[in-house]
């Protein structure tokens, strides 16, 4: 079970000033404003602090050390590992054409004006690369990060895919739809790291979560991470909520409930996985400290190092559609980079995720620190979560 490993003041933190999580997470969880949730904050590699509140738990389990999250796109950081491992095992070249694993990315278009109705398009001039995969740099997208044209385009293709296609079927769809730019130009969120598992898939002979399970989650006795919950384990995966704003009220996402109590036919790199705090900071930890956990080596620290530096193209910015992501100013290869500046002061080598459930992680080398928050609650940034916490846990450095 979870559990605080080490007096906070042990390893350079102010108690009372890691209280203050509790008590801002604990008001907003009282005003309505957010479902149960769970903070943790760990330093050179021990539980420091650890706090969970539901005022919501009469509607089933409350959240707490035990739970299971939706983590959703804190399963790209995840895919980009099981590509680079790949990659050191010689079964994948980062510059390699995405057409090497997947064929119908070979004659890809870029958009280049025109109506949703009759687009305007013109041949790729570059291909799309894995590495492009791995930055979010190739011109793909999700429906809401397209723009008005490019938007309905990748819209109308998923409405075409039928129920139950798995991971290839999807890929074939999306490489139907033109490209936003040229890959390498810009930078826009997107079905990438989904693309980036079926090229694990395919370079590995594996399905995803067979190559997930044996070459990362096993390793690191991450016994509680897949695509789907056993169904023993289901009363632990915490209740999801959507905020209504106009009722400044939050109400049960009954649909959010499925998702994980099965085995998907598409296995989302991007946003699939449900795990649990012990389990995904097990793998956070792996990379703060340089690819290896518990004395299994997953990944060269030279690779982890490369993966968690900042590789967006100049003049990029870092956004998800219409939505800002304040606390992270570039991207390396399935995480962010480059932390805002805040009066605390991140380090430089800071990195992170967060998933569209408002679940966040970050990773900081420089002061041996990790800290995440899970909580089940959409739309994403409904309040910025994220930024409160690390004010919250960076003010609390006292060493």
């Amino acid at each position: 079970m979870l559990q605080v490993e080490v007096d906070a003041s042990e390893v350079g933190l102010a108690p009372d000033r890691l209280a203050r999580v509790g008590t801002r997470f604990r008001a907003l969880a009282d005003r309505g404003l957010m479902p149960g949730w769970l903070v943790l904050v760990s330093r050179a590699g021990k539980v420091a602090y650890l706090q969970s509140y539901d005022p919501l738990a009469s509607d089933g389990p409350p959240v707490g050390p035990g739970s299971l999250f939706r983590v959703h796109s804190m399963t790209k950081p995840v895919t980009a590992v099981a590509a680079l491992i790949c990659y050191e095992q010689g079964l994948l070249d980062l510059r390699a054409p995405v057409s090497q694993f997947i064929a119908s990315f070979a004659d890809l278009r870029v958009l280049t004006g025109g109506t949703a109705s009759r687009p305007e398009t013109a041949p790729a001039g570059k291909p799309l690369l894995v590495w492009h995969l791995l930055t979010h740099t190739g011109g793909l997208m999700y429906g809401w990060t397209g723009g008005p044209v490019a938007g309905a385009l990748f819209r109308r293709a998923e409405r075409a895919v039928p129920a139950g296609t798995d991971l290839a079927g999807w890929c074939d769809a999306w490489a139907t739809v033109p490209l936003l730019f040229e890959p390498g130009q810009a930078w826009n969120y997107s079905v990438a790291s989904d693309v980036l598992g079926r090229v694990v898939e395919v370079a590995s002979g594996l399905p995803l979560d067979q190559f997930f399970a044996a070459r990362i989650f096993v390793p690191l006795g991450m016994q509680e991470t897949a695509f789907q919950v056993g169904v023993g384990e289901r009363a632990r995966l915490a209740v999801p909520y959507v905020f209504n704003p106009r009722a400044s009220a939050l109400v049960r996402d009954s649909q959010g409930e499925r998702e994980g109590t099965q085995r998907p036919a598409f296995l989302s790199g991007g946003a699939g996985l449900v795990s649990s705090a012990a389990d995904y900071l097990r793998f956070a930890e792996m990379l703060r400290q340089g690819g290896t956990f518990q004395g299994r080596r997953l990944l060269s620290e030279q690779t982890v190092a490369y993966m968690t530096q900042d590789h967006m193209p100049p003049q990029a910015s870092l956004h998800l559609g219409p939505i800002p992501a304040p606390l992270w100013r570039g991207y390396g290869l399935g995480v962010g980079t480059r932390p805002a500046p805040i009066p605390q002061g991140p380090s430089a080598r800071a990195f992170g995720w967060s998933g569209g459930a408002n679940t966040y992680f970050v990773v900081d080398p420089g002061y041996e620190l990790t800290f995440m928050l899970l909580t089940q609650l959409t739309p994403f940034k409904a309040q910025p979560f994220d930024s409160m916490l690390s004010e919250l846990v960076y003010q609390a450095i006292t060493a």
